[in-house]
């Protein structure tokens, strides 16, 4: 009696070859591996400003400063870029997601998380980071740094926010369409 083989396995893939679904399960590796990093590195982030001391105490406040502009260095932002790119490179290899609605709310999302992670994450970070280091040098007074700023804490929580917004529209994957 010859070997059987289940009716999947000798069905040929509908639109996409072997190539273009192994892109796609990388593509997506990729996407789900950067937003991995995203949210770990802010989630970091506001653990460390949750832990971080007054500027009285200059050496441990340094070392907090300098541990969240190295996160924000190291780890946001490669991971952050790796979404964006992964993203729009599945828009690419996978032409359905081109006229899905869901997609372009993620693409949309996506650049306020870029934006919002620069101007409100990043940099304060690295600011915060050169002033406490400048203070431990003697060049500036202690007494002039900031401690964990409200607008500091929004937008690590904003972008939080948007951040999990986005994987829910990934999972969920709403039908909501461009009209032609």
């Amino acid at each position: 009696m010859p070997p059987t083989t289940s009716p999947k396995a000798q069905r040929p893939r509908a639109q996409l070859g072997e190539s273009d679904m192994d892109m796609k399960k990388a593509t997506k590796l990729l996407h789900t591996l950067g937003g991995i990093g995203l949210t770990g590195a802010i989630v970091t982030h506001i653990i460390l400003l949750s832990i971080a001391p007054e500027p009285t105490s200059l050496v441990a406040y340094a070392a907090i400063r300098e541990a969240a502009a190295v996160l924000s260095r190291w780890l946001l932002l490669p991971s952050l870029t790796l979404v964006l790119i992964s993203g729009l490179w599945s828009m690419a290899v996978h032409p359905p997601f081109r006229d899905t609605g869901w997609v372009l709310a993620k693409l949309l999302l996506g650049l306020s998380i870029f934006e919002g992670s620069l101007v409100s994450i990043q940099g304060p970070a690295e600011r915060a980071a050169r002033q406490a280091a400048a203070a431990l040098a003697g060049e500036i007074d202690p007494a002039t740094l900031p401690g964990p700023m409200d607008d500091e804490w929004g937008a690590l929580w904003v972008v939080l926010s948007i951040a999990l917004a986005n994987v829910v529209l990934g999972v969920w994957r709403p039908r909501f369409s461009r009209r032609r």
